[in-house]
Order: structure tokens, then sequence, then C-alpha cells
């Protein structure tokens, strides 16, 4: 979201994956990895934290997310370069925020879509 220009706090960097690529990201780590479980609500394989950096960073390996009692897995189909990483179009991030459903994902989607609507008028 950041990255995209939306003004909001950033907590910790949260990078999708697939396994294999998770797996050799945790191998190569310096610094603590947690390892995590599933929720209700998302299940990746593995989630895990890392700690160390100047932000901690959470690691999704085939992320998937619950709806209407469905697992879906959350893919990305757009890939747009920013200040050197590879993240979601503003559109399809803010339509993923969404789809996780949760308040807090929600508002920032709403906020991701108001950033848009800014960088349109300018």
């Amino acid at each position: 979201m950041r990255l995209h220009g939306a003004e909001t706090s950033v907590a910790d960097i949260d990078v999708l994956t697939s396994a294999r690529d998770a797996a050799q990201l945790l191998d190569a780590w310096q610094g603590a990895v947690t390892i995590g479980g599933a929720s209700d609500r998302f299940r990746s394989h593995p989630f895990a934290r890392l700690d160390g950096a100047a932000l901690p960073v959470e690691v999704m390996a085939n992320l998937e997310v619950r709806t209407a009692d469905v697992w879906r897995r959350v893919v990305p189909a757009t890939r747009v370069a920013v200040a050197g990483v590879f993240v979601p179009a503003r559109d399809e991030l803010a339509a993923i925020l969404r789809a996780f459903g949760r308040d807090k994902d929600v508002a920032r989607a709403a906020l991701l879509e108001r950033s848009v609507a800014r960088s349109a008028r300018c």
C-alpha cells in the first residue's frame, strides 16, 4: 500500500511467494524465524515471520483466504514494479484487501482507492 502512495503506517512487510521460494528465503534468513499456523480465515504453506530487519517480514507461501466457506488461493494477476519491488496493481491490491473481508482490510482498500483518485487528479 505504501509503495502505491497510500498514507498509512507500516508495521511489517508482506511477501506472497511460492512454497519453494519461501523455503529458500527462510534458509537464507540471518535473523529469527517464527513459523505460524493457519487461522479460520487465512492459511499459507508456510506462514513465517522474519525478524532482524528494519521491519518484520511476513512470508506467505501459497496464501489462501476463506470466503463463503471456500478456500481461494490469492494469486495476483498483475505485477507492477514500484521502487524496485514487484507488487500487484493498485486496483487489484484493493480487491485483494476487500476479499480478505476484515474491517481493517476493507478500510485499507478504501484508503488505497482514495490514493488512486488523488493520483488521477494530479
